[in-house]
Order: structure tokens, then sequence, then C-alpha cells
């Protein structure tokens, strides 16, 4: 599965318009690395605990997005855009979405 944030893919001809095709992920932060990212915060520097945390919710929407374009018969996504969401009452969810067209390729 061919995976671009461009329109269009250099050397390969889009044959098919399938539809466009999402990949969600909700992923809540727990205590302990809330409590790490407030000590980066205060101290200064990266926060290693978020930054993982946010990795893996991009790769898993990512995924997500792939399944479902191959699930309608695509052999590809293109114009991918991922966007980032703080959700809950405490802001301590995130969300992420990956979203692009799927389509054939040839």
């Amino acid at each position: 599965m061919i995976i671009s944030t461009t329109p269009t893919l250099e050397g390969k001809k889009i044959v098919e318009y399938k539809g466009i095709v999402f990949g969600e992920i909700v992923s809540g932060v727990d205590f302990i690395k809330d409590f790490a990212a407030g000590l980066t915060n205060f101290f200064g520097g990266r926060s290693n605990s978020y930054e993982g945390e946010l990795i893996e919710a991009r790769q898993n929407a990512i995924e997500e997005m792939k399944n479902r374009a191959f699930q309608m018969g695509a052999n590809a996504v293109v114009g991918v855009d991922i966007d980032y969401e703080i959700l809950g009452s405490a802001n301590n969810m995130m969300m992420v979405i990956a979203s692009g067209t799927a389509v054939v390729v040839e």
C-alpha cells in the first residue's frame, strides 16, 4: 500500500478513485506519563513520554486508514493529512485522525 501526502504518485497512474478513507485513534495519557511530562515542562527539554504516545497514535491511525483503504479495494492512499486534537474534561485524551483518498494505481 502506497501512502502519500501528495495528490498524485510520480510514475504511477491513478485508474480508480475509491473514496475518502479515515483512520481514527483516541488515546489516553496515564498519570505516570502526565507526571513525567510535567517534570519535563518544569525543568525543560523534550517530553519523551508524550512524544512516544504521539508517535504510536499516529502510526496506529495511518495503519487503520491503510486497512480501510485495502478493504475498499485500493492499493494506495493519496492526499494524506494527519490531524491532532486534545479531548476529555481534563484534557487527558488525544485523538489522531489520518485521512486521504483511497485509489487504485497501476
